[in-house]
């Protein structure tokens, strides 16, 4: 359907009625109608089926802590340092996890962070849920405003996809991740390479061909 008071018949230097249509004002009608009338033609890349760096992050750092976690208390930097995220980033995320007694803090020397629950306690879904991070497939967020501000076609498919994503992710615990052959291969990579940049003693050598692993 065509806009009201849009003529796609009219093209730059086209006569409408007595008048001209000018080039500037065909282009602002050509865009109006492929990004906002047509919001499906919009070259803006969607995001919504993407879990965001905070949910990732959030997972990946319990995870880490989940791996360590028989070390005792593990520390922020530590896994700051192992996983590549900043520790700043990571003292946000775990206020909310701790609130979420997901985690638990340890203070004073030889502190850090514990899991607050067992492994197989802790869901995927948990952690994205105490960050408050979602995995939506909708592109309206779930609010049913999809299509001129009312509910579209499909609304109701990606809502429905959305909650088997969620329930995809609450099927999984960390305890299932930590016994994952790849993973565990991983975590010895990362602890190997911690170790070797805490020794400034090794050459340089050694560290670039741990790093090559």
């Amino acid at each position: 359907p065509v806009p009201p008071g849009v003529n796609l018949a009219c093209k730059p230097g086209a006569q409408t009625g007595n008048r001209i249509l000018p080039l500037k004002l065909t282009k602002l009608l050509r865009y109006s109608i492929l990004s906002r009338d047509f919001p499906v033609m919009s070259t803006k890349r969607d995001r919504s089926m993407r879990l965001t760096t905070k949910g990732r992050y959030a997972v990946t750092a319990l995870l880490d802590l989940a791996i360590h976690a028989d070390t005792g208390p593990v520390n922020l930097a530590d896994i700051s340092q192992r996983q590549g995220i900043s520790l700043s980033y990571l003292e946000q995320l775990f206020a909310k996890l701790r609130r979420c007694e997901l985690v638990s803090s340890i203070r004073g020397p030889g502190g850090g962070y514990r899991l607050g629950k067992k492994p197989h306690a802790i869901r995927i879904a948990h952690i994205i849920d105490a960050v408050n991070e979602s995995v939506d497939a909708t592109k309206c967020q779930g609010k049913g405003n999809c299509q001129q501000g009312e509910t579209c076609l499909t609304h109701h498919l990606w809502e429905d996809l959305s909650q088997q994503i969620h329930d995809f992710l609450g099927s999984i615990s960390l305890a299932d991740l930590i016994n994952k052959s790849e993973i565990k291969r991983i975590a010895a990579q990362q602890d190997q390479r911690q170790e070797l940049l805490l020794q400034p003693e090794l050459d340089g050598a050694r560290i670039a061909a741990t790093f090559l692993q």
